[in-house]
């Protein structure tokens, strides 16, 4: 090549360079961090736990589905099903085993029922419109797994050369995989995707998922997306594994936040840093669950009414108005007072109790809502500052459709508390109560200890969107 031509294609390609047509890019333009899609029908959405073993007195996915109009009148979206793979039998925990110690991940556990069953049980919640993840363990296995014969090369072994559980957890029922291997990694990937296919399931709920190398998730994402839009909860507080893999993430922090204040063992502090922390270190997408409860904080901390004590109200409200995809373990619409069994049979025992409506109010809201809706859909948290600080929780959310103004006494004392500034002001209907009420700087509102106050725009005086 001589010298004039060299010349013009080092011009051209310094031209397309400046345009943004190759490959250099301004260091200092904002970059997006979050490169996932999460479903559009995740925008409002709400998830429901299901604890196979004690949903029902049969214990069985054919009980269960039997279920489900009740569990989509409460307004419930999304279904997580605990795992339903075959249980090891070597060194298993109770009688029944732990559903996370897997023994085959192509696999129902008879216990639950077939794989017919689940197919029908999936089909079944798609005419109600919602949706199935299955629990997903992929951090470790049973025992007696039949990838310990097979492929003995896929775990990791301790300093004896021996197999051995997750380290520093009395998790003596199972034993760790290693992700350094790729046979596993292509293993795993194709097994998620079978459920997806075959089954038709819409996503995961990942077990211990920040165990698990961040590149597996992303790479699985992709995957799975190409069969079709999936959503990924991880049981994690991670914001990597929001960048190309998890559309939601557990908020434990908003549940210990939330059981610090309610135990009398702190003020507001703990929950106005994970709302800080929530808008400043976590990307906008992000979906964080709120929950009040679960499986594992019910069988091995407590029930609700145990670790919330007279503050439940108030935490199950905050859970679902606050920001954050909330969660209903099966037996809240119960007032379930018992702490389930986790290796052995213990069904629910159902009654009527006015939980049951209160989530129902509360998830009716957050659908008609926009500005409750999830993730990059819904509206942040805006503190309104008042004249009780140490004790009242206030804060709107506010788009361009809908409002909604909430203040919570998150004490045991009665008061009465005013608020500063103006962005709480205007005209709104009491969501609880149906009252309706002019909020402005020098109305005073009552509320008795650990009650919660919920008001809602006036449509009639709604800004123009």
């Amino acid at each position: 090549m001589n010298l004039a031509r060299f010349t013009l294609v080092l011009s051209v390609l310094c031209l397309a360079a400046c345009n943004g047509e190759g490959t250099t890019r301004d260091p200092y333009q904002p970059q997006a961090y979050v490169n996932v899609s999460a479903p559009e029908w995740t925008r409002s959405a709400t998830l429901y736990q299901i604890n196979l073993r004690q949903f029902t007195r049969e214990g069985t996915l054919a009980a269960a589905e039997a279920q489900l109009p009740r569990v989509k009148a409460l307004g419930a979206d999304i279904l997580w099903l605990m795992p339903i793979h075959p249980i090891g039998q070597k060194n298993r925990k109770g009688t029944l085993g732990s559903p996370y110690a897997v023994a085959d991940y192509y696999a129902v556990n008879p216990e639950f029922g077939t794989f017919e069953d689940l197919k029908r049980f999936v089909a079944r919640a798609h005419e109600l419109g919602m949706y199935v993840i299955l629990d997903w363990v992929a951090n470790h296995t049973a025992w007696d797994s039949a990838l310990v014969t097979e492929h003995p090369d896929w775990y990791e072994r301790d300093w004896k050369g021996a197999f051995h559980p997750t380290s520093w957890w009395d998790w003596s029922d199972i034993i760790e995989l290693d992700f350094d291997q790729p046979g596993l990694r292509r293993y795993m990937t194709d097994a998620m995707k079978y459920w997806v296919r075959e089954a038709g399931v819409d996503g995961f709920r990942c077990d211990v998922a920040s165990y698990v190398p961040v590149d597996f998730w992303n790479q699985l994402r992709r995957e799975l997306d190409a069969i079709k839009p999936v959503f990924m909860l991880a049981e994690a507080e991670s914001t990597d594994l929001h960048r190309q893999a998890f559309d939601a993430s557990y908020g434990w922090s908003w549940n210990a936040a939330m059981h610090q204040v309610a135990q009398g063992h702190s003020g507001l502090g703990p929950l106005q840093g994970y709302y800080s922390a929530r808008e400043n270190m976590w990307p906008r997408e992000a979906m964080r669950m709120t929950f009040v409860t679960n499986h594992d904080k019910n069988a091995w901390e407590g029930t609700e009414f145990e670790m919330f004590g007279d503050a439940v109200g108030a935490a199950i409200v905050l859970s679902v108005v606050g920001d954050g995809i909330p969660l209903m373990y099966n037996g809240q619409e119960a007032g379930n007072p018992k702490r389930l069994e986790f290796f052995e049979k213990d069904p629910i025992a159902w009654r009527e109790h006015p939980n049951s409506e209160l989530y129902r109010r509360l998830f009716a809201l957050k659908k008609a809502n926009t500005a409750l809706w999830n993730g990059k859909w819904g509206a942040l948290m805006i503190p309104v500052f008042n004249d009780k600080p140490e004790s009242v929780l206030s804060f709107v959310r506010e788009n361009d459709t809908d409002k909604m103004f909430a203040a919570f006494n998150l004490s045991p004392k009665a008061t009465e508390v005013r608020f500063k500034e103006a962005l709480f002001t205007g005209a709104y209907t009491d969501y609880f109560t149906g009252e309706k009420v002019q909020l402005d700087e020098s109305k005073a509102i009552s509320m008795p200890p650990w009650g919660y106050r919920v008001f809602v725009r006036d449509p009639t005086r709604a800004k123009a969107p």
